[in-house]
C-alpha cells in the first residue's frame, strides 16, 4: 500500500498513526537516543515503525523526530525497507511534537504534501517496540465509538504522595489506578481540536493525550486493557531486556511455504497445523518468485525461520528465490536465517536414495548459503 492509500481498518473506518520519536533518551544515558539504539542490529524506532507498517489497515506512518535526527530517520526508512512512513520534524517537547505529526493530516503548509486525513488516528510510542494488531484494532474500534481510547495496565507498584518536609503525605488505593500505557487512538478531529487549543503550559509540560481531549473536547476516553509486552524502553536495561525478547520471538515463529500438487496440497498442509500449538507459524502455498507481496511481507516482519515443502526432486531455484529476497532484506546480517527444504516423495520407487547429481547440488547451494547466514537443511518424505 503506497502512502495516502486508505486501508480499512475493522469498523470501516480509515485509520493513520504518529510515532514521536523526538526525545533525547536523558534517562538512558550514553550519547545516542533510545529511538536510535540498536537492538539486535536493528534501531529500536524501526521495530516499532515494523509492528504498524504489518498492520495493512494503517494507511500513513507519521515519524516524529528531532531536526538534527531527519537525515538518521531517513536512512533507516531506506535501509530496512519501510513503506507509509512520512518523516516529520518534531518540536521541543513530547506534545509539540504530536502536534507537529497531527499537522501533516490539516495543514498544507506544514508538509510538502497533505496527506488524506484519516478517521481515526492512532499514537503510538517510538519505544514501545513489541505491540500486536489485536490490541491495536480494539484501541482503534474504542475510539471510534468512543472518540477517544486508550491500553491501559494494572500498577506494579503503589504510587504515593510526599509532603514538603519529605515525608509520607498519603498514598494511593493501588486496585483503583492503571498504568496509561500505548498504543492510544482518537477520531482524528477530537484529538485535533484538542491540540489546538492547548495553552503552551499544556503543549511544554503535559504528558498525556487521553487528559488534552478531555479537558478540551469533553471526550471520555475507553479504557482497554492491554498485554504485559506494551512496556516502554526507557533505562539502557530495557534495552537488554528487548534484544532477550526478540531473540525469544525468532525462535518462536516460522513461515511454512507450501508448493505442491494439488493432490499432495492437504499433506503440505499438515504440518503448520501441527506446530500451531508450539509457534507462531505463518502458513502460506504459493509458488516461490520475487515480486510475491505475501513472502515480501513476512519476510519485511523479520521472520528468521522458514519451511519450504516441495513434491520436485530438488527445487533449488525456487529456493534460490527466497534465498535472493532474504538477502536483498539484509536480515541475515543480524542473526542467522534457517531455511528447511523437505520434499515429498511420492515415486512409485520405495527407495529413500536420492540421485547423486541432486545431493551433490544442495550441498553446493547449502555452503554458499551458509557463507551468507543462511543454514540450508534438506528432509526427504515418501509418501504413499
Amino acid at each position: 500500500m503506497e502512502p495516502g492509500s486508505r486501508g480499512a481498518a475493522p469498523g470501516g473506518v480509515s485509520v493513520s498513526a504518529v510515532l514521536p520519536a523526538g526525545g533525547s533518551g536523558e534517562r538512558l544515558g550514553g550519547a545516542t537516543p533510545k529511538q536510535f539504539c540498536a537492538v539486535q542490529g536493528r534501531p529500536l524506532v524501526s521495530y516499532a515503525v515494523r509492528a504498524m507498517e504489518r498492520i495493512s489497515w494503517i494507511s500513513d506512518i507519521i515519524v516524529v523526530v528531532s531536526p538534527e535526527n531527519i537525515e538518521t530517520m531517513k536512512t533507516i526508512i531506506e535501509k530496512y525497507g519501510h513503506r507509509r512512513v512520512t518523516v516529520v520534524k518534531g518540536g521541543i517537547t513530547r506534545h509539540r511534537s504530536i502536534f507537529n505529526g497531527l499537522k501533516v493530516f490539516a495543514e498544507k503548509e506544514f508538509s510538502s504534501h497533505l496527506l488524506q486525513k484519516p478517521e481515526v488516528v492512532i499514537i503510538h510510542d517510538a519505544v514501545r517496540p513489541f505491540v500486536e494488531e489485536d490490541i491495536v484494532s480494539k484501541v482503534v474500534m474504542a475510539a471510534k465509538e468512543h472518540g477517544a481510547a486508550g491500553a491501559i495496565r494494572p500498577l506494579v507498584s503503589t504510587v504515593i504522595a510526599s509532603a514538603a518536609d519529605g515525608c509520607l503525605d498519603h498514598s494511593l488505593e493501588r486496585a483503583r489506578y492503571r498504568a496509561s500505557e500505548m498504543p492510544q487512538a482518537f477520531l482524528f478531529d477530537i484529538i485535533y481540536e484538542a491540540y489546538q487549543q492547548c495553552t503552551d503550559y499544556d503543549l511544554d509540560y503535559g504528558t498525556e493525550c487521553l487528559h488534552l481531549a478531555l479537558k478540551y473536547c469533553k471526550t471520555n476516553a475507553k479504557l482497554v486493557e492491554g498485554t504485559a509486552d506494551l512496556w516502554k524502553v526507557t533505562y539502557k536495561r530495557d534495552l537488554y531486556a528487548a534484544e532477550s525478547i526478540i531473540k525469544d520471538n525468532l525462535s518462536q515463529q516460522v513461515c511454512v511455504i507450501t508448493n505442491v500438487k494439488e493432490a499432495l496440497a492437504q499433506v503440505g498442509l499438515l504440518l503448520p497445523e501441527s506446530l500451531k500449538s508450539q509457534i507462531k507459524v505463518e502458513a502460506i502455498s504459493i509458488s516461490l518468485n520475487k515480486n510475491d507481496s505475501r513472502v515480501q511481507n513476512i519476510i519485511s516482519g523479520q521472520c528468521y525461520n522458514f519451511v519450504c515443502v516441495n513434491d520436485k526432486r530438488c527445487a533449488i531455484q525456487e529456493t534460490q528465490e527466497l534465498v535472493d529476497m532474504l538477502e536483498k532484506s539484509n536480515i541475515p546480517l543480524f542473526y542467522p536465517v534457517v531455511l528447511i527444504l523437505v520434499h515429498l516423495d511420492i515415486s512409485e520407487n520405495n527407495s529413500f536414495s536420492i540421485g547423486m547429481e541432486d545431493l551433490t547440488t544442495i550441498k553446493k547451494f547449502a555452503r554458499e548459503t551458509k557463507k551468507k547466514n543462511i543454514l540450508v537443511y534438506g528432509l526427504l518424505i515418501q509418501y504413499k
